[in-house]
């Protein structure tokens, strides 16, 4: 499978527990950590770990391993580092707080939309 179906992957599996405001970040040329940043929210505690949960377990179903995942007990900020792509659920305040799209504002943004739910 490529790095373009795995973003896709984490995104459809971030929108089916009803991540808000996702935004994936084309960071080719720009980090030498991934090529997309995955950026997301929940509004509890609960709803992150959930949206963490259910990206970690669609990854793993399709055949890629989770290099590893930090946040998860706090709930405030899980990162999920499936190589190629890194994904970032926040909770929502903190997302506002440390709001990495202006942090990484010279990245593209991925166009996404097929993806989403209506």
């Amino acid at each position: 499978m490529s790095k373009q179906e795995l973003l896709e992957i984490a995104v459809k599996a971030a929108d089916d527990k009803r991540a808000e405001d996702i935004l994936a970040l084309n960071m080719k040329g720009i980090s030498l950590i991934a090529d997309y940043f995955i950026i997301c929210h929940g509004n509890s505690d609960k709803q992150v770990q959930a949206i963490a949960r259910e990206i970690k377990e669609k990854a793993e179903e399709n055949g890629f391993s989770v290099r590893r995942m930090e946040g998860f007990d706090e709930a405030k900020w899980i990162l999920i580092d499936l190589g190629d792509v890194v994904t970032h659920v926040f909770h929502r305040d903190e997302r506002t707080y440390y709001n990495l799209e202006r942090l990484w504002g010279d990245a593209p943004l991925e166009n996404i939309s097929s993806v989403l739910n209506p």
